[in-house]
């Protein structure tokens, strides 16, 4: 599934200021809504299942960024955290060895009540570098039917330097495909996202796989030095996809994780992040940075429980991220800046439990 960002979560208007473009909120959330979805869950990121664990911050984490959960106190006992993966597509039908974009979002409890997440996916780079450019995408890369190409098509696509359509599934009737690759062929900035989303295949669990926070975000460090920055989580386990030429399974995911994280056993992640350097874009989330920018890996998440309440707790429970403490700030990103009001609409729309903003952030 190709549009997996807007993950519906919540934030009712930091402070209460109005949102920036209500009518532009609205249109993109109703962009996301496709038929074998429900507007009483997540419009994208619809199939999720959530654990529970804890972050330790790395002892060089502090040096970078002053935030709560970086702190050097946060090492001694951990951060308690709640984790939500899930399936890209927009659907209430499990699809989990399809390919797919696959989401994590990840809250962070901190001292006093306060709170921060950080939300992320499989890709390293978002779909439109504007909600308007979005908003067009969205409509455009709305499930259409599709249907197995033949080999010459698949010839001439290569011939043309272009990845030829993926077969379709069986039972597979409608995909988003069609129309986004099409519409990635006029415009270039969301060639990189749908290429990757095209191709991106599915992970035998949920913890062999990386995850991008896509956004540049500002952190402050113990020097008082502010650094542009986007964070990712790597796997310990290392990243593992199915194979391919063998039929995929429905539903495996959730029940993968719970066997992994059963009789006290735990998984792990690394929190890594990567420093923007003059030339590097810090308001354009469709712009990968070049890989050789400094890396510092800031912690480790271990989860160690999949909760029962899953109904009740993780799919009312909502991230937003927007929901930052003292010490990260949002960069000024127009797409990051919209997706605190996309959620919150979406969020509001599902009842789910609104998000507790922490400090003046917003």
């Amino acid at each position: 599934m190709l549009i997996n960002s807007f993950a519906v979560q919540i934030h009712s208007g930091a402070q209460g200021k109005p949102m920036e473009n209500k009518h532009l909120v609205k249109d993109i959330v109703h962009a996301l809504d496709i038929d074998g979805g429900s507007t009483e869950r997540r419009p994208v990121h619809t199939v999720g299942v959530g654990a529970t664990g804890f972050f330790k911050p790395s002892p060089m984490a502090q040096r970078f960024c002053v935030a709560e959960h970086f702190l050097p106190k946060a090492a001694k006992k951990g951060v308690r955290v709640d984790i939500r993966f899930s399936n890209g597509m927009g659907v209430v039908e499990e699809h989990d060895g399809w390919s797919d974009v696959r989401g994590m979002a990840v809250r962070f409890y901190l001292e006093n009540g306060q709170s921060t997440d950080l939300v992320s996916m499989t890709l390293p780079v978002f779909f439109a570098p504007t909600p308007e450019t979005f908003l067009d995408f969205a409509l455009n890369a709305r499930p259409k039917p599709c249907q197995r190409a033949t080999p010459w098509q698949k010839i001439k696509s290569y011939l043309q330097l272009q990845l030829p359509l993926p077969d379709p599934y069986p039972g597979q009737t409608e995909r988003p495909n069609e129309g986004a690759i099409a519409f990635a062929s006029k415009h270039v900035w969301a060639q990189p996202a749908v290429i990757d989303a095209s191709s991106i295949g599915a992970p035998v669990s949920y913890v062999r796989a990386t995850y991008h926070a896509v956004h540049t975000f500002i952190v402050t460090g113990k020097d008082g030095q502010r650094r542009w920055v986007r964070f990712s989580w790597a796997p310990i386990a290392g990243v593992l996809n199915t194979d391919p030429k063998k039929p995929p399974e429905d539903r495996y995911l959730k029940k993968d994780l719970e066997k992994r994280l059963s009789h006290g056993r735990t998984e792990r992640f690394s929190l890594m992040m990567q420093i923007g350097e003059a030339g590097d874009d810090f308001n354009d989330s469709t712009r990968q940075w070049p890989p050789h920018r400094t890396r510092v890996m800031m912690g480790t998440l271990t989860l160690n429980k999949v909760r029962e309440d899953q109904q009740e707790y993780f799919e009312k429970l909502s991230f937003n991220p927007w929901h930052l403490t003292d010490g990260i700030d949002p960069s000024d990103d127009p797409v990051l800046r919209i997706r605190k009001d996309v959620y919150a609409f979406s969020s509001n729309r599902r009842q789910g439990t609104p998000c507790p903003f922490s400090g003046t952030k917003g």
